[in-house]
């Protein structure tokens, strides 16, 4: 046991009942983070200074990308969660799939739902793909944030085992003090991976198409991974080979792509400055 201890604090999950329907922080996180994605991502469409002369969503249909995204996002989560960490049981149970509200979701099967989602949308709309997803991708860590403090309110997906002196015990997880892993990726993929989104946006990552989906995509792969030395595995799951997790397994390939993604980026904005450039005044 640690010297000293942090006790949990134990919140309701529930944070607030409207008559019989009772509103969870764990939901609330999900709409709200949608909402202020939705606003904030409004703004920096309209924002011409950003952009330079690429081509973006045109924001009043931004409503449309919200709806594409969230239905995306949801049903990849519960897709990847059913095939990444707990396929045997929803085989024996096929009806459970659909059953979000008991628990359970991916962010690489929500991510790769997102990209689907951001796909058709930009399909539909016929505008490039790199300045959707650069679009989806900026706003992205308001959700990541949101959703890891709902993970810690609940409780779930608690850290293992620790005796540094921020150790917590929390409700469920036996009488061993664990990291509050839930806040680590809060820090790290929701606080500090929006601050490098804001910062790349600022400094002209929009005018290179797929730099921030790349940055995004390979940051949040190493914040992950660091994540997952500290985060307790899946009970069903549990480590698997050379001490590795699902989380770290799912997260490497995310790392490589975020690599390519923004050296194609970079080389292909470079290749339109040189072709600008010899064509001369």
């Amino acid at each position: 046991m640690p010297l000293f201890l942090m006790n949990y604090p134990v919140i309701d999950p529930v944070m607030v009942n409207l008559g019989p329907l009772p509103v969870r922080w764990y939901a609330m996180g999900y709409i709200v983070s949608l909402l202020a994605g939705w606003f904030i991502a409004t703004r920096l469409a309209r924002s011409d200074a950003l952009w330079g002369g690429v081509r973006r969503p045109v924001p009043k249909r931004l409503d449309d990308l919200l709806v594409y995204v969230a239905f995306g996002a949801v049903l990849g989560g519960r897709i990847g969660y059913a095939l990444f960490y707990n396929l045997p049981f929803f085989l024996e149970n096929p009806l459970e799939i659909p059953a979000v509200w008991k628990g359970g979701m991916a962010f690489h099967g929500g991510l790769a739902g997102a990209t689907l989602g951001a796909w058709l949308f930009a399909r539909r709309e016929k505008t490039p793909f790199f300045s959707v997803a650069d679009l989806v991708c900026a706003v992205a860590p308001i959700g990541l944030f949101l959703v890891r403090i709902a993970n810690f309110i609940k409780p779930e997906l608690w850290g293992r085992p620790s005796d540094v002196a921020w150790a917590m015990v929390f409700p469920g997880a036996g009488p061993l003090p664990r990291h509050p892993s839930q806040l680590y990726e809060a820090g790290l993929e929701g606080l500090a991976l929006g601050l490098v989104m804001a910062i790349a946006v600022r400094a002209g990552a929009f005018r290179r198409p797929g730099l921030t989906s790349g940055l995004f995509i390979g940051l949040y792969g190493v914040a992950r991974i660091f994540c997952e030395f500290f985060r307790e595995p899946d009970a069903q799951l549990g480590f698997l080979f050379g001490g590795a997790t699902m989380g770290m397994l799912l997260s490497a390939p995310l790392v490589l792509f975020g690599v390519v993604l923004i050296l194609y980026s970079l080389r292909r904005a470079r290749r339109a400055a040189n072709d600008l450039a010899a064509e001369g005044p």
